[in-house]
C-alpha cells in the first residue's frame, strides 16, 4: 500500500495519449463533413442527451481502415437525403475520457475503434464495429450507413 492507502494493483496504468499534431488532419478528414467533434465527457453528455433526435457517433481512429474505409463512407453518407440529426466524433486515443464515455451508452457493446453508432434520443439504435468496417470498402459502408438513416432517421419512425 502507498501513503494513500492504494495497493500496487489498484493503481491505473497512465493513460497514452496520442499527439494532437499526429491526429489533427484525422479529425478533419470527419470535420469536413460537418461532424462535431465531441471532445469531453460533458460535450457527449450534451450531443446525447434525451430529445437529441438521431445522432450518428463516430469513434474515429488512427487505423488503417478509419483512414481509408471509415471516415470517407461517413463523408459518402452524410449526403444522402435522409441522414441523422447530427453527426459528431470522439478520437480513440486523443478524446480518451469522451471515448469511454460513448462506451458506457454503448454497454453492453462491446468497444470498438473505429466503430459508428446510430443514436436516437440518447439511446443507441444501430452499430458498426469495426469488424464491420474492415472487412468492407467504403461506399459499401455507406450504403450500410444509409440504409440504417433510411430505418431510424425518418419522422414516422421516430
Amino acid at each position: 500500500m502507498d501513503e494513500n492507502g492504494i495497493s500496487a494493483n489498484q493503481k491505473k496504468e497512465p493513460i497514452v495519449r496520442y499527439p494532437e499534431n499526429l491526429i489533427a488532419v484525422m479529425r478533419q478528414d470527419l470535420t469536413q463533413y460537418g461532424v462535431k467533434e465531441t471532445r469531453t465527457p460533458q460535450d457527449v453528455d450534451a450531443t446525447l442527451s434525451p430529445g437529441s433526435g438521431t445522432v450518428l457517433m463516430v469513434v474515429n481512429s488512427v487505423c488503417g481502415c478509419a483512414a481509408g474505409k471509415a471516415r470517407p463512407a461517413v463523408g459518402m453518407a452524410l449526403q444522402h437525403p435522409n441522414r441523422p440529426d447530427s453527426a459528431a466524433t470522439v478520437f480513440a486515443g486523443g478524446d480518451v475520457d469522451a471515448v469511454a464515455r460513448v462506451r458506457e451508452r454503448l454497454a453492453p457493446i462491446p468497444p470498438s475503434s473505429p466503430s459508428m453508432a446510430l443514436f436516437r434520443d440518447g439511446q443507441p439504435v444501430f452499430m458498426l464495429h469495426r469488424h464491420d468496417i474492415e472487412t468492407r470498402q467504403a461506399p459499401e459502408i455507406a450504403r450500410l450507413l444509409t440504409e440504417a438513416f433510411d430505418h431510424f432517421c425518418t419522422k414516422q419512425n421516430a
